[in-house]
């Protein structure tokens, strides 16, 4: 009886060992992948409510380490609230941005660190009404330095999951859940 203990135990052993090397298999060089994510825009300005977001974003691996990443991440529109029940205003963001990126994965895990930095370009739509029928739209647009940093978590090795927290403009965080495929 014991013989098939121990037989039992190094089996399941060895397929928790498989599943762990498996799972730690990160990114390798010359690897593409493509990937949508969700999250929240955080919008450091006073009666602008912080909008959901939603993207897509492509990158290569030149490495395991280093890599180069672009994004597209835009929010739907967005209400403002003007404390005038005559008045309705509302806005929208998009974000573009091109990085390149540094990936440190946790020996013997599936788990890795993520920095990027690069250049964004973040717009704002917004629109205001009021009840007769006068209508005015703007826009603006902002550009520079952007960065950020995240955690994720390699399935296997075409599956990943990311959330990242991101500097996109002045006054202008993004917090993101994001899955990618690796091929």
């Amino acid at each position: 009886m014991k013989n098939l203990q121990k037989a039992l135990l190094a089996a399941i052993v060895g397929s928790v060992m498989t599943m762990s090397a498996q799972a730690a298999i990160s990114y390798g060089a010359g690897q593409s992948y493509v990937g949508i994510k969700a999250g929240k825009f955080m919008i450091d300005v006073d009666d602008l409510d912080d909008p959901t977001a939603y993207g897509v974003y492509a990158g290569y691996n030149f490495d395991s380490n280093f890599g180069a990443e672009i994004e597209y991440v835009g929010s739907s529109d967005t209400d403002v609230d003007t404390g005038n029940s005559g008045v309705d205003a509302e806005y929208d963001l998009k974000t573009y941005g091109a990085y390149g990126t540094y990936r440190y994965a946790f020996p013997n895990t599936g788990l890795y660190a993520k920095g990027k930095l690069g250049y964004a370009k973040a717009e704002i739509d917004a629109s205001i009404s009021d009840d007769f029928g006068n209508f005015e739209n703007n826009s603006g647009s902002d550009s520079g330095v952007a960065g950020g940093i995240g955690l994720g978590y390699n399935f296997n090795p075409n599956m990943s999951v990311e959330a990242e927290y991101d500097y996109v403009a002045e006054d202008l965080t993004l917090l993101t859940l994001g899955a990618h495929y690796k091929f």
